[in-house]
């Protein structure tokens, strides 16, 4: 009788027991977030894209896959900009059309500024749409009551985040962006995040 009262106390206790919280981002603090955000090598977004260059303009859906330096984006859109796929590991850059042509280095980016009509900042972008600057550039930042990015200014872009929204999907469970725009001279560029995952460091 005894071992059985040890046996159902230990299996209360066992059950007594939580599971250590996940780690979040919490939204309150900006400045405990942004080391976080910045270390993150691992994520995957969908959403849509808007970009428009004076009056010239072109819509699209877009896939991105983060690992390390390496981003893959899925580029999908209507006749006039078709499909594309680009890859950009490092300094290397490739771009496989909806017809199958591949083109690297500087035909890739030749491309994929034709399609767009301004080369987009990668190296930076893949800080920005997480809502924190690329640490490797200076940037002036502006805060919504200390606890989110409202507008960052950086490299000669100026990134406006209008709205936020937590996404409850990884470890980094938090706060991330829903929607940013990017404005430098007479581009603009409109991002919507549908969906988020990060999986972090």
């Amino acid at each position: 009788m005894r071992t059985v009262l040890l046996l159902a106390a230990g299996l209360l206790l066992a059950a007594c027991v939580t599971a250590p919280p996940r780690p979040r981002l919490a939204p309150e603090n900006y400045a405990a977030r942004r080391p976080l955000l910045q270390a993150v090598a691992r994520f995957e977004l969908e959403g849509r894209l808007a970009a428009a260059v004076g009056e010239e303009g072109v819509n699209a859906s877009l896939t991105w896959h983060q690992q390390g330096r390496r981003s893959e984006l899925q580029l999908r859109a209507p006749l006039g900009f078709g499909s594309a796929q680009v890859t950009r590991e490092g300094d290397e850059i490739h771009l496989v059309s909806s017809r199958g042509e591949q083109l690297s280095g500087n035909l890739a980016s030749e491309e994929l500024a034709r399609r767009l009509g301004f080369a987009p900042p990668l190296d930076s972008l893949r800080y920005w749409v997480l809502g924190v600057p690329d640490p490797a550039r200076p940037a002036a930042e502006t805060l919504v009551s200390g606890s989110q990015l409202s507008v960052l200014e950086q490299d000669g872009w100026r990134v406006e985040y209008p709205e936020y929204r937590r996404f409850g999907t990884g470890p980094l469970e938090g706060v991330l962006p829903r929607r940013l725009t990017l404005l430098r001279d007479d581009i603009r560029l409109k991002l919507i995040v549908e969906r988020w995952h990060v999986v972090g460091p």
